[in-house]
Formats: structure tokens, sequence, C-alpha cells
């Protein structure tokens, strides 16, 4: 394992991953799901450190350079943002279809979601 990795950084805890390998899904649904909670967990992060002197900046952004200077690999920082940004409008959308904030779905909004495609 690199020495960059930390299992204990990772947004998701041991019980949310259980809980979804304990679901009746498919492989590819609980994949899916997975991933939909990892950015979910990040989106949180990222909220919830936005202060009033980021308000201007894209946080997300400036997230995803922060989190590739672990690897300095610019490739990656783009990569990863363009993933999360697909993804937050994607669990936008359902938030908003559900008439939820992003920031309180929970595992089983993203299994409606998953379930949906």
């Amino acid at each position: 394992m690199s020495k960059h990795l930390d299992p204990s950084s990772n947004p998701l805890n041991m019980e949310t991953i259980q809980e979804i390998d304990d679901l009746e899904l498919p492989i590819m649904q609980k994949h899916h799901l997975r991933i939909l909670a990892h950015c979910l967990q990040i989106l949180k992060i990222i909220n919830s450190n936005d202060s009033l002197e980021h308000q201007n900046k894209n946080s997300l952004r400036e997230w995803c350079d922060n989190q590739s200077k672990k690897f300095d690999d610019k490739k990656f920082s783009d990569l990863f943002y363009e993933q999360l940004e697909t993804t937050s409008k994607k669990l936008s959308t359902f938030s908003n279809k559900i008439g939820k904030n992003i920031e309180d779905l929970e595992i089983d909004d993203l299994v409606l979601l998953v379930e949906q495609r």
C-alpha cells in the first residue's frame, strides 16, 4: 500500500460499507451505491468545511487539487473533479426530485437512485 494512503481517511465508515454489502442488490448496483455514498460524503465534508472566505471559490475544485497533491498528479485532480462534479449534479437533481437537501440524503435514498437506473 502506498505510504500516501491512509485507510482511516476513507469518508465511508465501516458501518456504512457493511450496510451496503448487506443489501439484496446485484453486485454492480452495490458498487454504484458505494461510489455514490463515497461522493456524497466528500460533498458533505466540503460543505462543512466551507467558510465565508471560500464562498466565492470553487470548493470542489480546491478540494480535488488538495487531494491530488498527495499523488503529485494534476491529471488525477482534473479527472476526480470531473467525476465528483458530475455526481454532485446527479445527486442534486435527485435530491430536488424527492424533496430533500443533498446533505440530507441517506443510504435508502441512494438505493432508490441506483434502482432507477
